[in-house]
Formats: C-alpha cells, sequence, structure tokens
C-alpha cells in the first residue's frame, strides 16, 4: 500500500470496489446545467392500488356508541339544563360577577395591605378626615397583627429594604432620599 492514491492507478483498494476518485470532490457533470424539459421526462407512473384493508367507507367515527355515565343520565333527568339566559339575565349575571370580584379585592386589601389608610392619613394635612382615618387605621392594624397577617407584607418590606441597602465591596454607605416610617 501507498500513501499516494494516484501511485495505484485509480483502482481501488480490493477487488471489486470502484476505482478511487482522483479528486478530493467527485462531481457529475451533466451535460447541460439547466433542469430538463418535461417533455424530456419519463411519463408518470400510476400510484400502486392501496392495500385490502378492512375499513368500511360509509362508517364515521362519530357514530360508534359511547357508554354514558349512569350518573351523568340521572343527573341530566332530574336536573335538566336551564333555558339559555335573555340579555337581562346575562346583565345580572355580569353584575353578580363583578359585585363579588370587587368585595372579594377590598377585602384582601383590608386584610392584608391594612397600613395603606394608616400611611395615606399621616401624608395628608390635618383635619377631621385624616386623623379619624388613622385613628380608625391603627386599631385596625394593631387587632390584625395579633394575627399575623401582616407579616408577609412586613417580610417582603424588609427583603426590599435589604436589597436597597446592599452594596458591593469598596463602595460607601446608601444615601437615603425620603423617610420612610417603621410601619411602612
Amino acid at each position: 500500500m501507498t500513501d499516494d492514491r494516484d501511485k495505484t492507478g485509480g483502482q481501488g483498494e480490493g477487488p471489486g470496489e470502484p476505482p478511487a476518485p482522483l479528486e478530493p470532490f467527485p462531481t457529475h457533470l451533466p451535460e447541460s446545467p439547466f433542469p430538463p424539459l418535461y417533455e424530456s421526462l419519463p411519463p408518470p407512473q400510476e400510484a400502486p392500488p392501496d392495500p385490502p384493508s378492512d375499513w368500511i367507507e360509509s362508517a364515521d367515527a362519530h357514530d360508534l356508541p359511547t357508554r354514558e355515565n349512569t350518573l351523568v343520565a340521572l343527573g341530566r333527568f332530574a336536573f335538566p339544563p336551564a333555558p339559555p339566559l335573555d340579555d337581562e339575565g346575562v346583565a345580572a349575571r355580569d353584575r353578580r360577577w363583578t359585585s363579588r370580584t370587587i368585595v372579594t379585592a377590598t377585602v384582601f386589601l383590608i386584610v392584608f395591605n391594612a397600613v395603606s389608610p394608616l400611611n395615606w392619613a399621616r401624608q395628608q394635612p390635618p383635619g377631621w378626615l385624616p386623623q379619624t382615618v388613622e385613628r380608625l387605621s391603627e386599631v385596625w392594624t394593631e387587632q390584625l397583627a395579633v394575627f399575623g397577617v401582616d407579616m408577609p407584607r412586613r417580610g417582603l418590606r424588609e427583603s426590599w429594604d435589604a436589597a436597597r441597602e446592599a452594596r458591593f465591596i469598596g463602595q460607601g454607605p446608601a444615601q437615603r432620599t425620603g423617610s420612610t416610617s417603621p410601619s411602612d
């Protein structure tokens, strides 16, 4: 064996193998660089017929019998579906949904964000309304603190303050740009 393929005379390594190409990437050069014309293509052949099958042509998958749950059938018999709502019924249902959503959000905020009215009252100029809101809010937050509902808000506030106070090595202390109350 030799390292030079030219010395092998273009023959393969063994009997029955094609001759080794002389160039690194053999290419086939057709007579024309353009695709063949339609007339020169072989005639199209018909596709072979489908193999025999047990499929019934007139069958529809939606016609297959399905077993219905007995409780579903009994429920449909005992509680027939209501007729569709008219426009007034749809409007009443939408008002009920909106009212429930507003009440739920209000209760959630009153319980878990009780310090917001207190902070608002402290920022207002002195007057009857801000003082009343402040006193009611103080009592309300004290009562809720007994149950610990202010702990998630307080934990988030402490995490935020710790992240705001964090400094890189060699960086000076953080400068406060405003006064924040401890009940924030």
